[in-house]
């Protein structure tokens, strides 16, 4: 009895619900397909692949050099061309085949390109993880860069991802950066030996100014690594910050100094009258001996602490030899 009492009350149940609208669904109906966006039921793709763009940009040399580059990988269902093609980047654009009076659903260039937020999100469709991971809230997206400002997709060879190149293309925007690589102190980066992103992520970082690490010291020491240490003695402006004495981009005295000693270090050693660290260039609190050289004193402060990074040595206190 209680069984038949248990489906008499579920057939009940069931007939109920299917009478109230949207009560199908609650009772075990399947789901309405969602409704499709209505500028999505406006574009269409036009079909063919590539092969379509192509019958009318096969001879189109700003066009043609994609065909050699990952993006033309019709074997990789995750590059756009074993997908949809060129529509895959710029939109379903089936009017503009139908009528070339009509653009392209997404236009990456000219007067009437598309908007910055449209042609990222293009491009963020699949380069999203790893390096562009941290690309929302970025100051470059902050400031409406748009992916191809910096990037040519149809190039054999992307300038950007060039070291020969890649430096022009930031320098385009940067150009207080580029004077300061032209100056007698530089990072190799007009010798092709340094480039931008090997400091900087452009595509977003935890760090700041757009730093691959999370300071500046630790971006510095994937090349110089001899002073990172542990070291017996620190220097505490050394540990702090490397910018405190070095301006990285570029400077007109040695070393990328921000200033040439003794002046770069009187910023800081100044404050004891009896100590030779005020008056390096007379040296009137050093015995005549030494005082009297003023070619010694003028030269530097490193002349004699030489090791001004830090020390291993157990009388290295004062950084000396």
């Amino acid at each position: 009895m209680r069984s038949i009492l248990k489906m008499a009350l579920l057939t009940g149940f069931l007939t109920i619900a299917a009478s109230i609208p949207g009560m199908a669904q609650t009772a075990g109906a399947a789901p309405a397909p969602a409704a499709t966006p209505p500028a999505q039921q406006q574009a269409a793709f036009a079909g063919g692949g590539a092969q379509t763009c192509l019958k009318c940009h096969s001879t189109d040399a700003k066009v043609v050099p994609i065909l050699q580059t990952p993006h033309a990988v019709q074997g990789d269902k995750h590059s756009p061309f074993g997908q949809d093609g060129c529509e895959n980047c710029h939109g379903p654009s089936a009017a503009h085949v139908a009528s070339r009076s009509n653009s392209p659903t997404v236009l990456f260039k000219g007067p009437n390109k598309s908007p910055v937020a449209e042609r990222n999100a293009q491009c963020l469709t699949c380069h999203q993880a790893g390096l562009r991971m941290n690309w929302q809230g970025s100051q470059h997206q902050n400031n409406d860069i748009a992916c191809n400002d910096c990037h040519t997709v149809h190039a054999t060879k992307d300038p950007v991802l060039v070291k020969a190149t890649q430096p022009e293309k930031c320098f385009t925007c940067h150009v207080e950066q580029r004077a300061d690589s032209m100056k007698f102190s530089h990072h190799p980066i007009r010798e092709g030996k340094v480039v931008c992103s090997d400091c900087h992520n452009p595509h977003g970082s935890p760090g700041p100014k757009l730093l691959k690490e999370f300071t500046v010291n630790e971006v510095c020491y994937t090349c110089h690594m001899e002073k990172r240490g542990p070291l017996l003695w620190e220097h505490e402006p050394v540990r702090e910050n490397c910018l405190n004495c070095h301006t990285p981009h570029g400077s007109s005295q040695a070393r990328l100094l921000v200033e040439r000693p003794p002046y770069l270090c009187q910023e800081c050693h100044q404050n004891e009258s009896s100590s030779h660290q005020i008056a390096p260039l007379t040296g009137s609190t050093l015995p005549n001996q030494i005082g009297a050289n003023i070619r010694l004193m003028a030269r530097g402060c490193v002349n004699c602490h030489s090791q001004i990074h830090g020390s291993n040595s157990p009388n290295g206190a004062y950084f000396s030899r």
